[in-house]
């Protein structure tokens, strides 16, 4: 079971003009972030997405109708936003599958050098 997901790394607000509604408020510029779960890790990645929304239209402006000014502005802020460094956490389970297969091998280990030494 993989899930991989974009979480939210920045939001930044735009003082440009929508335009959809021509509004000078809501523009909103997210900078997200791929994370992915699995059984037995959490990790968070080095792709990153971006998204310019309006609040006040509620909509997606997506490049094609970027103006100048916001392409600007959306290159200034990219230079700008240091993602997350990429990790991995394990979890538990592959914590417990990892100690199981060691002991496993050394027990193995263990019985063939006495068995060994006996004949």
């Amino acid at each position: 079971m993989k899930t991989s997901t974009f979480i939210d790394a920045k939001k930044v607000a735009l003082k440009n003009n929508c335009p959809e509604c021509f509004s000078k408020e809501g523009l909103q510029l997210t900078f997200k972030q791929k994370f992915v779960e699995t059984t037995f890790y959490k990790s968070i990645t080095s792709d990153f997405s971006h998204e310019i929304y309006c609040n006040t239209c509620e909509s997606i402006i997506y490049p094609e109708r970027w103006t100048d000014d916001i392409e600007r502005v959306f290159q200034y802020q990219q230079k700008a936003f240091t993602p997350k460094p990429a990790s991995k956490y394990f979890k538990k389970k592959f914590w417990i599958i990892v100690i199981t297969v060691l002991i496993a091998v050394f027990t193995a280990i263990g019985f063939l050098v006495f068995y060994l030494e006996k004949t």
